[in-house]
């Protein structure tokens, strides 16, 4: 076995599924597989698991509602737009999936390492490395209401407390039922397939 010596740098990437070595300190496009942010998020659960149903509610699943709702919302969105609705929150793959208030208090570590992380998903799969602001602003409306939404079927919220927290609540939306792993990754990838023209 090899030891690190006191001289070497910290180790800053982890292996993926696909072989890749993907640094998260310095992430290069050119190591990022959607198949593996596709299994990373299917595992990863919102609301740090605090969800009924018999599985996590992932956010692979919540990544596909968004990206209905964006296209809900903005009915003539093109392809990419869309597609960057569906990657919105792909940084989490490795990342993980912090809670507002615990994100919000180590903001100044983890926003640098998220935004360096999306910003080369973006490059990835043909998108512009920072999102137009207009399309930013309604990809975060359309998170908020899926957010309102999750709080109040799957996470024990209130309807109040819900939308003074995340804004107003989806109109006409069936209650989320959360997938299992395989199905979420799949949906995902569905998704994905429809929308990306690499």
């Amino acid at each position: 076995m090899t030891r690190s010596r006191p001289t070497d740098p910290p180790r800053a990437w982890q292996r993926m599924l696909s072989g890749r070595r993907l640094d998260l300190l310095n992430p290069s496009p050119l190591d990022i597989e959607i198949e593996d942010i596709a299994h990373g998020l299917s595992r990863v659960a919102r609301w740090n698991g605090q969800t009924s149903g018999d599985w996590a509610y992932s956010v692979a699943q919540h990544s596909v509602e968004v990206e209905a709702l964006v296209t809900e919302m903005l009915p003539d969105s093109t392809r990419e737009e869309r597609l960057a609705a569906l990657l919105h929150d792909s940084s989490e793959y490795v990342l993980g999936d912090l809670i507002t208030p615990f994100k919000s208090a180590i903001s100044s570590y983890y926003k640098p390492l998220e935004h360096k992380l999306q910003e080369a998903v973006h490059l990835r799969f043909g998108l512009k490395a920072q999102l137009p602001a207009r399309l930013e602003a309604q990809i975060k409306k359309a998170d908020r209401m899926a957010a309102h939404l999750e709080a109040v079927t799957l996470a024990g919220f209130d309807a109040t407390e819900a939308r003074r927290l995340f804004g107003p609540a989806p109109t006409r939306r069936a209650p989320p039922v959360p997938m299992s792993p395989g199905e979420a990754k799949r949906a995902f990838l569905d998704r994905f397939s429809r929308l990306y023209r690499g």
